[in-house]
């Protein structure tokens, strides 16, 4: 059995056409195939999409839909949940992942002793350059201060066994970051290379500030160095502070007056200011997660499956 899980935000146009898609490979894949679709909390017609999906066929498309939109990272934990396959992969419904790739990826776990094949653009065409060049920088900066590491212009579109797929979903947390936890839990990996393709239909969900908040999440997630840099800024500051008070005690002793000086006191005292709010950001985001995490709330709410039609 290869489970393929596909999350959906909006994919009305792109759902038929990728499933167009995949059943012309399906001749190359000895596995029988189910495919998991998870209705994100879409607002178009994407829900009546997978029902008459279901409908055409009922054997192998089931679907998840959750009573709100709760992210990507909640629908790929639901759908490797609801995963029964032995092989299991992730797909977007865009068809930015090639599914030609399918066979040779299930060639390379049966044959050469992969765990997992992984898959990573080779370029970034069609994407602005702005969101290029912000991607780049992350990933250099993540693999610099985490200990986990991440490939730059891997997708989330990857081929794991299941002993893989279980070690995932033993890591139950609420704040998620696929990449970062596909990397963590290990086993023997190889990524294949392709080019950037552009989405077949409709338009992508994931702005630059999204994609950004989704940054800062994975550094959050797997690095401590933002703390590091916090705690080492603050007792710079500090000694910078107490050099200062001495200087401006002796100056005043000194030479007396000791109203002279007080624009570079406030200054002192601004810069000071501003470094204390900058820390307490910094460990503020971190206490938000643990705050989160102790609440035990459910990563997603199902409202509707096949089985309820």
């Amino acid at each position: 059995m290869l489970s393929i899980i596909v999350p959906c935000y909006n994919e009305e146009e792109s759902v038929p056409l990728f499933l167009a898609e995949v059943e012309k490979i399906r001749q190359e894949i000895s596995h029988k195939i189910e495919y998991i679709f998870v209705n994100d909390g879409s607002r178009d017609n994407t829900l009546a999409v997978l029902r008459q999906a279901h409908k055409q066929y009922p054997e192998s498309v089931r679907y998840l839909s959750f009573s709100r939109n709760f992210g990507k990272e909640a629908a790929l934990y639901a759908g490797l949940q609801a995963a029964t396959g032995d092989l299991v992969t992730v797909m977007d419904a865009d068809l930015q992942d090639p599914p030609e790739l399918l066979p040779e990826m299930i060639r390379l776990i049966e044959k050469e002793d992969y765990d997992c094949i992984g898959t990573r653009r080779t370029d970034r065409s069609g994407e602005p350059k702005i969101r290029s060049f912000f991607a780049k920088t992350f990933y250099k900066l993540i693999n610099k201060i985490a200990d986990t590491e991440m490939v730059d212009g891997a997708r989330d579109f990857r081929l794991m066994t299941r002993q893989m797929v279980d070690a995932i979903l033993e890591l139950t947390e609420y704040n998620r970051f696929s990449k970062g936890i596909f990397s963590w839990v290990g086993f023997k990996t190889k990524y294949l290379a392709y080019e950037n393709r552009e989405r077949v239909a409709g338009e992508t969900s994931w702005s630059f500030w999204s994609l950004f908040k989704y940054s800062i999440d994975g550094i959050v997630n797997f690095s401590e160095a933002p703390l590091n840099i916090a705690s080492f800024v603050g007792a710079l500051s500090c000694v910078g502070s107490i050099i200062a008070m001495i200087f401006i005690i002796i100056r005043a002793l000194v030479f007396g007056d000791p109203t002279t000086g007080w624009p570079s006191m406030v200054c002192i005292m601004l810069f000071v200011g501003g470094l204390q709010l900058l820390c307490l950001g910094i460990i503020g985001k971190y206490i938000g997660k643990i705050f989160l995490e102790t609440k035990k709330r459910p990563v997603y709410i199902v409202k509707e499956t096949e089985k309820d039609r």
